[in-house]
């Protein structure tokens, strides 16, 4: 609809031809007979134009092209300059359907030719300076929006593709630890199960054994499960900005968010955030992005990760701030998923503060101490 509205909107400028039909002098034969030539035009145009997505053979365009360039040609030269206008829809048309490589040269060649018809035209020299430029520019113009079409639909592909990858590798990773934790685990299991089927019932304590035994593995094993399945869940705040901006994105919302953790972080020994201190600011962060989305009716929001000393020692603090009209719910009460993050950050030893931002808007703030050992 949007391509169609657009579309429409250049085709106003056929107005000079349809005024010519309509006040030009012209019998009607010569009427009906250009109003015919014009209608074909302007759906050979529409069929090339709206196309653009598609890949059609260069050679099909070719010859499309040059039904256009002889419509309007014939129709210039029998009707009088001002269907000279139609030389820019060729141009479009020749840069919005063909390769980089062939439309360079077909504008140039519809621009020649609407040269050399307007010389023969009377009169037709007087319209050329004002039809060269558009001819030339609106082109080249749909050669440039041609390329970008493409690169856009490119980038499209490459994005599923990689987003398909990288469920792949979760999913492989996903089985490489499962087997990792339970592969060791159910193969003692069934083999302290056959001991202790083999040992009844002549050997009742030492088949009590292997039972005490396999219960301590399963035990073991539901631990490890738990354990994996916990660090599958926790958040980071790296994913839990590319998910914010991608929603902030979808709601409409401009974005104003960091690329990645502020660059003198006082790291762990590792050289990782603690992994305490990061899950707390990433459901702070979710939780901020979803009532901003959901409930504030912003147009702009913004997000800080900056490190501060405080008296207590050095903080990682987390600020989102949009202005919206109506706050993303209203002031911090229970129900609506602040007290759940001011237990999350009281945890760790950090803290939550969240209300209006200046006359519209509101902001939330979420600190946690870097020092976690002394802090909770």
């Amino acid at each position: 609809m949007v391509k169609a509205l657009w579309i429409s909107i250049w085709l106003f400028y056929l107005s000079a031809p349809v005024t010519d039909l309509i006040s030009g002098g012209h019998s009607l034969g010569v009427r009906l007979l250009g109003g015919l030539g014009l209608a074909a035009f302007v759906a050979w145009y529409l069929v090339l134009v709206f196309r653009t997505a598609r890949r059609m053979p260069v050679r099909r365009v070719l010859i499309s092209l040059a039904v256009l360039a002889a419509q309007a040609t014939i129709l210039s030269l029998t009707l009088g300059r001002e269907w000279l206008v139609l030389f820019v829809y060729v141009a479009i048309s020749s840069g919005a359907a063909l390769p980089a490589e062939y439309s360079r040269w077909t504008v140039l060649g519809t621009t020649a030719l609407l040269a050399v018809t307007a010389n023969a035209v009377p009169g037709g020299t007087a319209y050329l300076a004002g039809l060269l430029i558009p001819a030339l520019m609106g082109g080249f113009a749909m050669v440039g929006i041609r390329a970008m079409i493409r690169t856009t639909m490119e980038l499209r592909e490459a994005r599923a593709t990689v987003a398909q990858l990288a469920a792949n590798e979760e999913r492989l990773r996903m089985a490489r630890d499962l087997h990792d934790l339970l592969g060791h685990s159910l193969s003692l299991i069934t083999l302290k199960s056959e001991l202790a089927g083999r040992m009844l019932p002549g050997q009742p304590e030492a088949a009590a054994q292997q039972v005490a035994d396999i219960e301590r593995v399963s035990r073991q094993a539901l631990v490890d499960v738990r354990e994996a399945v916990s660090g599958y869940r926790r958040p980071t705040l790296p994913g839990e900005l590319a998910g914010a901006r991608t929603a902030l994105a979808a709601a409409g919302v401009v974005a104003d968010l960091p690329v990645d953790l502020p660059a003198d972080l006082p790291a762990e020994p590792s050289g990782e955030l603690p992994e305490e201190a990061e899950s707390a600011l990433a459901w702070s962060l979710r939780e901020a992005v979803t009532n901003v989305v959901r409930h504030s009716g912003a147009k702009r929001c913004r997000v800080t990760l900056e490190t501060r000393q405080t008296l207590d020692g050095p903080v990682l603090e987390l600020t989102v701030t949009d202005d919206g009209p109506g706050g993303p719910g209203g002031p911090a009460a229970p129900g609506n998923g602040l007290t759940g993050l001011t237990e999350r950050l009281a945890a760790v030893g950090g803290s939550l503060s969240a209300g209006p931002a200046g006359r519209t808007g509101f902001a939330l703030t979420a600190r946690v101490p870097l020092a976690l050992g002394s802090g909770s």
